[in-house]
């Protein structure tokens, strides 16, 4: 395999999650969910329509973009503003947009719901933006990751979960190989995270097929935070040095949360591999690619810039 650049790493991080969004999509809940999305789940065009997991990633990257570093009180105005029903947001998540809308700060909407905060796994759904931005400063990415998640999952678990998949883009972004993306992303993990993090190990370490109810049962395809996360993260590296294809038909095998799954492996894979090992005729099926892109190239030069500045 050739080796990406970083620009082409950046994006396939945001368009390996975006593609793992709207192809995973189809594929989430039950018959009525699926049944809602089969409805919706085209734009005018006839392109895949990505779900909030894009949609706050792009809003978080907007925000970096504008500001160079995370503020999550322009974060949080950003996701409150493109918040719509129709994108598929969890409940929880969609209570505290719309009390951020209505102008009660992120600090106190993100408990409204949950006295210690959503748990769920929408955190760790876009901290692969901080993990690319952030890839070269880990103190700095953790904080990120922390305060990101915050903003609308402030349980300890839903922050540990962005911490997680954050530093584990770090890490493919950089190109390490899975074992050390699991083992750097398992490190100081949260106690509820150690047992399925270390199963993920052991299944890589010993080069076992991927079996979809082994992760159900032993890891989770929920929407918690210690659940999806884990079994995207292991998704992501046991298919590694594999087609993108092959790792998506895998996720959708597990059930569950699987657009978010895929969003997860999607952006964690693309760090890897870079855009140009996407598949292109998904790509030519995915909504918003010109924004997708545009974005990705902005990321970049606030990057490059960031790195040719005087100490």
């Amino acid at each position: 395999m050739n080796t990406p650049s970083a620009s082409d790493r950046i994006h396939g991080t945001l368009l390996g999650l975006a593609m793992g969004d709207a192809f995973g999509a189809p594929f989430e809940g039950g018959p009525i969910e699926r049944l809602v999305w089969a409805l919706i789940g085209k734009t005018r065009d006839r392109k895949r329509r990505w779900t909030d997991d894009t949609q706050m990633s792009l809003d978080l990257a907007a925000s970096l973009i504008a500001h160079g570093k995370l503020d999550p009180d322009d974060a949080a105005r950003r996701f409150a503003k493109s918040y719509r029903w129709s994108r598929g947001y969890g409940p929880a998540a969609a209570k505290t947009l719309v009390k951020i809308g209505k102008g009660v700060p992120w600090q106190e909407a993100n408990r409204a719901t949950y006295k210690e905060g959503s748990l769920g796994n929408g955190g760790a759904m876009r901290a692969p933006i901080l993990g690319v931005f952030f890839a070269s400063e880990r103190d700095k990415l953790v904080e990120a990751a922390q305060v990101g998640a915050s903003i609308t999952h402030a349980h300890p678990l839903g922050v540990d979960a962005s911490v997680m998949i954050a530093i584990a883009t770090a890490e493919a972004f950089r190109g390490a190989p899975k074992a050390q993306i699991i083992d750097a992303a398992s490190e100081d993990r949260h106690l509820d995270m150690r047992a399925p993090l270390a199963h993920i190990s052991a299944l890589l370490d010993a080069s076992s097929t991927p079996n979809a109810s082994d992760l159900q049962n032993e890891v989770g395809v929920g929407m918690l935070a210690n659940e999806s996360p884990i079994t995207a993260l292991y998704a992501a590296c046991a298919y590694l040095e594999k087609d993108y294809e092959e790792m998506f038909a895998f996720l959708t095998s597990c059930g569950g949360d699987v657009d978010t799954m895929c969003a997860i492996a999607g952006a964690i894979w693309g760090a890897s591999r870079g855009a140009s090992a996407l598949p292109k005729a998904w790509l030519d099926d995915l909504e918003g690619v010109e924004l997708l892109t545009s974005t990705a190239d902005q990321l970049v030069e606030v990057l490059t810039a960031r790195e040719s500045a005087p100490e």
